[in-house]
């Protein structure tokens, strides 16, 4: 959980730093390109956020509770983490503005899960949290669209009540994929219209 408050705090940290520095004047004629600031350009964050709902008979399986944890209570199994919500986002941070440490970022990306169902058991809109997943890393580009890119992926974390072993359904932590680490190459192509 430590890791998870110092990747939210980090933005913020970075964020309020970048708006204590002054912004040069933009030449319209000569563009910003050779004006850019050195640390905390105005353009170092990039991300996205989303909502997901899973409609009934189609939840979100973290892969916590077995497939027939129905079996085990019915719709008072204590093992009910299968996801109705999923909100999710990325967030690159690229602190250099110029020379060659501009290519360099960082990156986190969490994903919570909410929700409180049994498959074929019980289908509720429940907002109840289950917890988070979250991975985070660094990228070097490299160009023409390419990114060396090293990832961390922790464990699932656990929120609230149910950061307990829940029964004979239950099936840990390790979450969809587990703990792991890559190490890749990104290619990125096109140019968004918007």
């Amino acid at each position: 959980m430590k890791t998870l408050a110092w990747i939210l705090a980090f933005p913020v940290l970075v964020s309020i730093l970048a708006g204590a520095q002054s912004a040069p004047p933009v030449n319209a004629a000569q563009g910003n390109a050779g004006e850019e600031r050195m640390f905390f350009p105005r353009d170092m964050f990039w991300g996205w956020g989303q909502l997901d709902l899973a409609p009934p008979h189609n939840e979100i399986d973290p892969n916590l509770c077995a497939g027939n944890a129905g079996q085990y209570g019915g719709v008072n199994a204590p093992c009910s983490m299968f996801a109705r919500y999923m909100l999710s986002g990325m967030l690159e941070v690229r602190p250099f503005g110029r020379g060659e440490l501009r290519r360099f970022m960082v990156f986190g990306a969490p994903s919570f899960l909410f929700g409180k169902t049994i498959p074929q058991t019980l289908y509720t809109w429940s907002p109840d949290a289950i917890g988070v997943e979250h991975s985070w890393g660094g990228a070097v580009y490299i160009g023409k669209g390419f990114e060396f890119r090293v990832t961390q992926h922790f464990l699932f974390d656990r929120l609230g009540a149910r950061d307990t072993n829940l029964g004979p359904a239950d099936l840990g932590n390790n979450g969809p994929w587990g703990r792991y680490m890559t190490v890749g190459v990104r290619k990125s192509f096109g140019t968004r219209r918007w």
